[in-house]
């Protein structure tokens, strides 16, 4: 009970009350249209003039509202006044226009529902505070009093405390019937205008979409930015022990610096730029490294931190790595850059990296690397391997896991996948990536 005046008159209570107004208002076209064809029928009759009439230019004005909110833009209109005025959580109402025939139709019941109540609290907020005002002020007022009503308890005759006591009811009915209605509308919305099935997949797809879009960039963030942050790291190190020693070796560490901020400024840019809503591409944007084009590069900036590589490549069929599905060359790349930023951190020893081309194990029909046709479906494999780090001058992890975890989304998005960790007594990263299918 002690809530009850912030029930009838509270904040929330007076906007589901202006949003049962705004209901009122937009039935007033509907209302005036269905008069004139209600006046019609009744043979010329004035519909403002009959109570009977108005009821029935009511019951028609329905109808029409109905019909026309099978239109989409409707519940988007709907669900933002719902939203603020009626304090549903936002949630629990769908978004965007209503597609289906089903969704149409719950909209369509939603807009009759609170243009036809809203008309009734509209008329009755018009309608009863005047009278109450004067029935309040009756006995107070001389004017009122010398005026024959004769409506029983609304007499002027009658004992001058019933008009107060029934102006006040008739208020506290008006609040009380306001903030009923706006109960009956705020519970209604969501099951009328709540997302459907097909509403929430296309919502959950929209999450997807999202999410895949934040991982790429997540991905090309970490490898391009922590790669070279490791590698820089190492360079310097490697150059600051060799300062007195091997000016030469110096030298090239600082080159291999230079050339790896540079080459990462560009491509941190590329990837700012995915961060911008229809930023167009850059025509002197780096372009996404490759396997054919940058695996070299890379294997020498690495070597500059003093970390010796031994590299085997084997092309097989292709000839060249140039001839690779565009996709699987950049994604190979990436997972190479990887590889070696893990060794360098977590590694000692020389690197062994074998990147070859081999006959897949699946028993497909015959696949297309590009368009040369082949018997057998081909797979582009690298391994990567070199002596693990004792414990004590491992570099500690800050990543949590991040990298390895991007190559092999990064594999998987090609159907193939990657592998990491002790193998022997070595470790050990090895990656497979499918061939047929990659689009260039």
């Amino acid at each position: 009970m002690r809530d009850a005046p912030a029930r009838l008159l509270g904040a929330r209570a007076r906007l589901r009350w202006i949003h049962l107004i705004l209901g009122g208002a937009l039935l007033m076209p509907y209302f005036l249209l269905a008069q004139v064809g209600v006046g019609v029928a009744a043979g010329g009759a004035n519909a403002f003039s009959s109570f009977p009439l108005t009821l029935a230019a009511y019951a028609a004005a329905l109808p029409l509202a109905a019909a026309t909110a099978v239109f989409g833009l409707v519940r988007p209109l709907s669900v933002s006044a719902v939203r603020a005025l009626c304090g549903v959580p936002g949630e629990r109402l769908a978004e965007g226009p209503a597609l289906s025939w089903a969704a149409r139709g719950r909209t369509s019941a939603w807009w009759t529902l609170h243009l036809g109540v809203g008309a009734l609290v509209s008329g009755m907020t018009l309608a009863v505070p005047p009278m109450a005002v004067v029935l309040i002020a009756l006995p107070f007022v001389s004017g009122p009093r010398a005026t024959e009503l004769g409506l029983g308890w609304f007499s002027t005759r009658a004992e001058p405390y019933v008009a107060p006591v029934l102006g006040i009811g008739l208020l506290a009915a008006l609040a009380l019937c306001a903030a009923g209605a706006g109960v009956l509308l705020a519970r209604t919305a969501p099951v009328l205008l709540g997302p459907t099935a097909a509403d929430r997949l296309a919502a959950a797809e929209e999450r997807a979409a999202d999410l895949a879009v934040r991982n790429r960039l997540a991905r090309e963030l970490h490898d391009a930015v922590g790669h070279a942050l490791s590698a820089v790291t190492l360079q310097a190190a490697a150059a600051r022990r060799m300062v007195e020693r091997d000016p030469d070796f110096v030298r090239e560490a600082l080159a291999a610096i230079e050339d790896t901020t540079r080459r990462t400024v560009g491509e941190l840019d590329a990837v700012l730029g995915l961060l911008r809503d229809g930023d167009p591409a850059r025509p002197d944007a780096a372009p996404a490294p490759t396997l054919a084009a940058d695996l070299d590069g890379l294997l020498a900036r690495t070597r500059a931190a003093g970390t010796a590589i031994t590299v085997h490549q084997e092309p097989g069929a292709v000839g060249d790595w140039a001839a690779l599905p565009a996709i699987v060359s950049r994604e190979a790349y990436r997972i190479v850059q990887e590889g070696l930023s893990n060794a360098l951190r977590h590694g000692t020893g020389p690197v062994d990296l074998r990147i070859r081309v081999r006959a897949g194990h699946d028993s497909t029909d015959r696949d297309r690397l590009r368009d040369r046709p082949c018997d057998q479906p081909r797979e582009l494999e690298i391994t990567m391997t070199n002596p693990p780090a004792a414990p004590e001058d491992r570099e500690p992890r800050t990543t949590g896991g991040r990298g390895l975890r991007g190559s092999a989304e990064r594999a998987a998005l090609l159907g193939g996948s990657v592998e990491a960790g002790p193998h022997e007594d070595r470790w050990r990263l090895r990656a497979v990536l499918p061939l047929a299918g990659g689009d260039r």
